[in-house]
């Protein structure tokens, strides 16, 4: 039979990254303690977890403005992390990738609050997304986890269980009753 099947649009998600540090309240703390190698491991850690939820390829990009020279890319978590040249910022690397990854195929979303850079990258094409939607989304994702991990409990619990729901619940005002 002829059909054809439609994929998923391939989804990128770049992330200025110390525009995050300072915006997202946890990130915020630990810059203003000096631990910006703090603040980029948690926000690391964070878009891992993340990256699991939304299923898109996340590269984060840092300015190399607190790494001089550094200019270097490699794989952490699942995630690309991008320092950018010494003297390149987050901004100009992000839009001259948002240029090579466009295409029918492609979603490209750029989380950023800069004003600038989201008009200019709306102007080629891309999403925006600010610093606090990402941290909502993040915390909504969070939330969504947490509910299907409790979901999952719950039905392994009744599964391995002899007793049915009724029982189980007389039995915990049972043990309520006993513990006054």
């Amino acid at each position: 039979m002829g059909g054809f099947s439609v994929k998923k649009r391939k989804e990128y998600l770049f992330v200025d990254g110390y525009n995050m540090i300072g915006s997202w309240p946890e990130l915020v703390a630990l810059k203003k303690q000096d631990d910006i190698q703090g603040a980029r491991d948690l926000l690391l850690f964070e878009l891992s977890n993340y990256k699991k939820y939304r299923r898109a390829s996340i590269i984060v990009v840092f300015d190399a403005h607190f790494v001089p020279g550094l200019g270097t890319s490699f794989e952490h978590e699942l995630l690309e992390v991008v320092f950018t040249n010494e003297g390149e910022t987050a901004d100009a690397y992000i839009e001259s990738q948002v240029s090579k990854y466009m295409n029918p195929l492609t979603r490209v979303v750029v989380a950023t609050s800069d004003a600038a850079e989201q008009w200019l990258i709306f102007q080629k094409g891309a999403l925006r997304q600010s610093a606090q939607e990402l941290w909502m989304d993040i915390q909504f994702a969070k939330q969504q986890m947490n509910q299907d991990v409790s979901r999952y409990y719950d039905k392994m619990l009744r599964r391995l269980s002899p007793w049915r729901m009724d029982e189980l619940e007389r039995l915990e005002q049972l043990r309520k009753y006993l513990d006054q």
